[in-house]
């Protein structure tokens, strides 16, 4: 199992070409040589192909924004060939279809041809979960639906924050999609108390906080994930200091649970 960086982190560093070559350059000098790309700002394909071929990153998967994926896919996979990354994500399902069972369905009925189609040229799509899809609507969780009603094609980067934070188990759910899984993004939550003096929950360097991230790398493992990459949304200071300290504990937990 492969670990990375997912540079949605430190996506205020990547809004210009120069900041992306300064950034996927000190992202490389911090020992990571698999990155996520989501966040950049516009820049040149055929150059951000060659600097990250250059510098030897393995870019594992993408979240690309839903108009692409619907409206741009040829070119858009070309742009992924052109960086050796086979695996196109999206972030999430736009605001349209949340909020209802058949928002959701008519989701599905869009993207899953795009899945079958991205098969067939030997790529892959990913859709990455927050807390939303969680909601229950005529007695089903909207995520159930994502995974139950859509085609094998249909891949998942489930994150492991927004599970907890959905009221689930992470570890039952990445054993849930086995197989259609080739990133899983491992955050963590800690419980602090807020000005009313009640508990809120923050996103915290990954093995700072609450989760049980051992059990999800043991789930990762038998599900057949090959990459876990370290996203945090927010960080308390600089995000490369705290890509720095989750992926010190990372490494420990993964060669503990024998991913290494």
């Amino acid at each position: 199992m492969k670990l990375g960086a997912q540079l949605y982190t430190v996506r205020a560093f990547t809004k210009t070409p120069e900041d992306i070559e300064k950034t996927l350059r000190k992202i490389k000098s911090m020992g990571f040589d698999v990155i996520q790309i989501s966040g950049f700002g516009p820049m040149d394909p055929h150059k951000l192909g060659e600097l990250v071929h250059e510098l030897g990153l393995d870019v594992c998967i993408t979240h690309s924004s839903y108009d692409r994926i619907t409206g741009d896919l040829d070119n858009l996979m070309e742009e992924h060939r052109m960086m050796g990354c086979d695996s196109i994500g999206i972030g999430s399902m736009p605001q349209k279809f949340r909020g209802s069972a058949e928002g959701t369905e008519a989701f599905i009925k869009e993207m899953s041809p795009i899945a079958k189609k991205l098969a067939d040229a030997g790529m892959s799509l990913g859709y990455h979960n927050h807390n939303f899809e969680f909601m229950r609507y005529d007695g089903r969780l909207l995520m159930d639906r994502l995974i139950e009603d859509t085609p094998k094609e249909f891949g998942f980067i489930l994150d492991t924050y927004w599970l907890q934070a959905g009221g689930v188990t992470p570890s039952d759910y990445i054993r849930r999609v086995a197989g259609r899984m080739k990133v899983c993004h491992f955050k963590d939550m800690q419980i602090v108390p807020n000005e009313e003096g009640k508990a809120s929950q923050l996103f915290t360097e990954v093995g700072e906080g609450n989760l049980n991230l051992a059990s999800c790398i043991k789930a990762c493992i038998e599900s057949g994930v090959q990459y876990i990459v370290i996203e945090q949304d927010v960080c308390p200071g600089d995000p490369f200091d705290s890509l720095a300290v989750s992926y010190k504990n990372l490494k420990k937990l993964a060669a503990d649970a024998g991913a290494l």
